[in-house]
């Protein structure tokens, strides 16, 4: 390996930021000690803003290095669909037509559950945890990461419960929705980067990931609801409310258009743009059915991933090697890890540009990549939209980066167990 002096500031940078997003409360204690720069401070204290502000500070090296044309050009050179997509899903998933299907759904399948009513608490947490982090291999993983940090956020987020039981919570969402993307072939972002290449389709991709992603999301959403089940007992009941659903069902159908017709088109920016901005048109015509849209949260998110892919894409030269030197074996516990210091979209993509690889192989990577995607807010896309959507109910307004991890990783030893110990023993 020969990096370029380009390269090597890439490199740095992406270290810094890793280090950066691990340290967010620091600047916000910093807010407090020095008011004359609360605003920079706080700034730099949101998780969301950490790659933004660091592919910033890249790009100023490279315009002062190579010059205007070269820096536009790499910059025109990136692709910044998922951003977009991203930031343009979430808020038609966050918007009140969505939101209320969604908690009426969750709600109902409750009620027909045959358990005690003083266990139903515990049934509509399962459900959000497990239900909604499969139906992401339909709407899309940022979607589904939407719809569950809000109604997790809504419902089992308040003052009463623990801080224990609210990073177990982001733990076992962050896991179960990284590899609850993978019954098809379009919805999980590091399955969208080899699909085409690798033909899988999504027949291949339940059949190999499918099943055994929706064993782990289950036995992660029985095993957390088991353990805190008397901290859910006492919470407030919100799915034993009314049968009704409030929006009116043709705002809710045509929100529903809305937020397919983003799904369907999500590889072409121009096109679901487009639908966006009708969108924001009918929101704004029928307010009267709408709460606040979290275009801010959004934006944000967005950006956080827009610098990802900025400072992402200088990564190749030092990750490309890294990862075909591995056995496949290896290449699934070194994608896993990477995962959580990168993206895991990013790793599988760059095992895609290498040709002649074993069927064993991909299946490795990928495998390790969606394990790994609940480990840290960067590691897999959706998370920055669940972290802005639920940090609100974390003391200090921030969730912390070493506790995410250590919640993340019993869930991400279930998944291990699916994804790779019941292959090596053949099941």
């Amino acid at each position: 390996m020969s990096p370029t002096t380009i390269q090597l500031i890439g490199a740095t940078l992406f270290a810094l930021a890793i280090v950066h997003t691990f340290s967010v409360k620091y600047f916000e204690r910093l807010a407090h000690r020095y008011p004359a720069h609360a605003g920079s401070f706080h700034f730099l204290g949101e998780v969301e803003a950490v790659f933004g502000f660091w592919a910033l500070v890249f790009v100023a090296f490279k315009f002062s290095i190579t010059g205007k044309a070269a820096t536009v050009d790499y910059l025109e050179g990136r692709n910044f669909t998922e951003p977009m997509f991203v930031f343009v899903i979430m808020v038609i998933a966050a918007s009140k037509p969505i939101v209320d299907l969604a908690g009426f759904v969750v709600r109902a399948l409750t009620r027909a559950t045959p358990v005690k009513a003083r266990a139903k608490p515990q049934v509509f947490y399962f459900l959000v945890l497990a239900l909604v982090p499969l139906l992401g291999s339909f709407i899309t993983e940022p979607a589904a990461m939407t719809l569950a940090a809000l109604l997790l956020r809504d419902h089992f987020m308040s003052k009463n419960v623990s801080t224990k039981f609210k990073y177990a919570t982001v733990g076992v969402l962050f896991v179960n929705i990284s590899i609850g993307g993978t019954l098809t072939a379009y919805a999980a972002p590091p399955v969208l980067m080899v699909a085409q290449t690798w033909q899988w389709t999504t027949s291949f991709m339940l059949a190999e990931f499918g099943w055994r992603a929706a064993l782990a999301v289950a036995v992660n959403a029985i095993a957390i609801t088991l353990f805190f089940a008397r901290e859910l007992r006492h919470l407030e009941y919100h799915a034993s409310e009314g049968t009704r659903i409030e929006t009116p069902w043709t705002i809710v159908f045509v929100s529903l258009l809305f937020l397919a017709g983003v799904v369907v088109f999500a590889h072409y920016d121009s096109v679901f743009m487009g639908i966006f901005l009708f969108f924001l048109g009918f929101a704004t015509a029928y307010g009267k059915y709408q709460e606040r849209l979290v275009l801010r949260e959004a934006l944000m998110v967005g950006f956080f991933l827009a610098g990802l892919v900025v400072l992402g894409a200088q990564q190749a030269w030092w990750l490309q090697p890294l990862l075909t030197k591995m056995s496949p074996d290896a290449v699934y516990f070194g994608a896993t890890a990477l995962t959580a210091i990168t993206d895991n979209a990013a790793i599988t993509y760059l095992a895609s540009l290498v040709p002649n690889l074993s069927d064993e192989f991909k299946y490795m990577v990928v495998a390790g990549a969606v394990t790994g995607g609940g480990l840290t807010v960067i590691a897999n896309a959706p998370n920055p939209a669940g972290y802005s959507i639920l940090k609100g109910n974390f003391p200090d307004g921030a969730i912390g980066a070493g506790g995410l991890l250590v919640a993340a990783l019993p869930p991400t030893l279930v998944a291990v167990f699916t994804f790779w110990v019941m292959r090596a023993l053949g099941i």
